[in-house]
Order: structure tokens, then C-alpha cells, then sequence
């Protein structure tokens, strides 16, 4: 047996996280008691690290949660819950990050800045033009890569924070990103170095660090 030692096998993994998804959206105390255990402690380092103490960080974990049962009727099975969760925990957590005046800890960030940035300056109809083919090119990749590009690059998750939430490992996320970057810089490469048509085209493209 190949997958001996290695824990489920992504699609097995997969198919359990819908079907406790579909057993919470039909109101099933017992599923979602089980997917607070399987999370609860994720969900609460990430709001740590984030620079939340211990009792905001349980505080905003809890807020998350009862958004997810309160709105259960919402959820849909094919996509990943524990996703959902954490982003309404990050995003309740950079209120409360905000509404205490404090400062977001970027000690473990690694910004994904491996995309050119030619949003500083330029004509703003180019500008509109590159945020409309970003928007196509990121749609345009494999579901788990675009998954990852919106987590990390999107949303500002660190790898590891990404990683709890898509439940992979980090190296995982590395490898999907890298992918999903160098895809994208492909797809925009004959705008971004057209002479004229880029705020950045006088200074090179930027090599890519991973």
C-alpha cells in the first residue's frame, strides 16, 4: 500500500471534509462539535501569531465558530469549511487588532512579492488593464493553485497559516505557490514587457525567488 504511514490520501480527505460539511448545514450538533475539536486549536495559534493575546484569540475563535453555525444553511460541502472559518477568524482578528491600536506581528510573514508591482505608479486605464488580466490569469489556474495564490497572495496568509487552513503542509503551499506564480508571470509576461504599456518596463522584471 503506497499511501502506508502517510495518513488519507488528499481526495479521501476531501470527501470527509464535505461530508461533515453537509452534516453541519443540515444542523448536526455532533459534526460540528467534531470540527471544532479538529480546528479549534489551528484556529487559536494562527490568531496568535497574528499578535492577538490568549483571550482575544479564544474570543475571536469563538465569534468564528458561531458565525459558522448561525449561517450553516449557507455553507457549501464542495468547498472547504475550515477554510471559511479561518478567514472570518483572520478578518475578525485584524478588527480586533485594529480597534486595539496594535500592530500586526510580521515576524513569520513571507511576502509573496515575487509578482511585479506596477500598481505604485503609471496611467490608470494600464493599471485597470493589468488588474483585469491579474484577475483572468489567476482564474484561469487549477482550483488547489488558485486556492493557494488567494490565501497567500490575496489574503496575506503566511505558508503555514495557508497550510492550516487548506489542512497540507507547508512545503505543500510552497510548491502550489511557486507554481501558481510562475504560471501567472507567464500568462501576464508579453504585457508586462511591452515597452510603454508597463510603469516598471525601464527598470527589468524581477527574478523570482524561489
Amino acid at each position: 500500500m503506497a499511501n502506508a504511514g502517510r495518513g488519507p490520501a488528499p481526495e479521501a480527505h476531501d470527501a470527509a471534509s464535505g461530508e461533515t460539511a453537509a452534516r453541519i448545514r443540515d444542523g448536526d450538533g455532533q459534526a460540528f462539535r467534531r470540527f471544532f475539536d479538529a480546528t479549534h486549536a489551528g484556529l487559536l495559534g494562527s490568531l496568535r501569531r497574528r499578535g492577538l493575546d490568549a483571550p482575544e484569540a479564544e474570543d475571536v475563535a469563538q465569534q468564528a465558530y458561531v458565525w459558522i453555525w448561525e449561517h450553516r444553511a449557507e455553507i457549501d460541502p464542495a468547498r472547504s469549511l475550515r477554510g471559511l472559518l479561518f478567514r472570518i477568524g483572520f478578518s475578525r482578528g485584524l478588527n480586533a487588532l485594529r480597534d486595539g491600536a496594535r500592530t500586526e506581528p510580521l515576524a513569520d510573514r513571507r511576502p509573496e512579492d515575487l509578482l511585479p508591482d506596477p500598481l505604485a505608479s503609471g496611467d490608470p486605464a494600464e493599471i485597470a488593464d493589468l488588474r483585469q488580466r491579474l484577475a483572468e490569469a489567476v482564474a484561469a489556474l487549477p482550483e488547489r493553485r488558485r486556492q493557494t495564490f488567494t490565501l497567500c497572495f490575496t489574503d496575506g496568509l503566511t505558508h503555514r497559516e495557508a497550510a492550516e487552513v487548506m489542512g497540507v503542509s507547508p512545503k505543500t503551499v510552497e510548491h502550489q505557490m511557486a507554481a501558481a506564480l510562475a504560471a501567472i508571470r507567464q500568462r501576464l509576461a508579453p504585457f508586462l514587457e511591452t515597452p510603454g504599456k508597463n510603469p516598471r518596463s525601464n527598470r527589468g522584471t524581477p527574478t523570482p525567488g524561489v
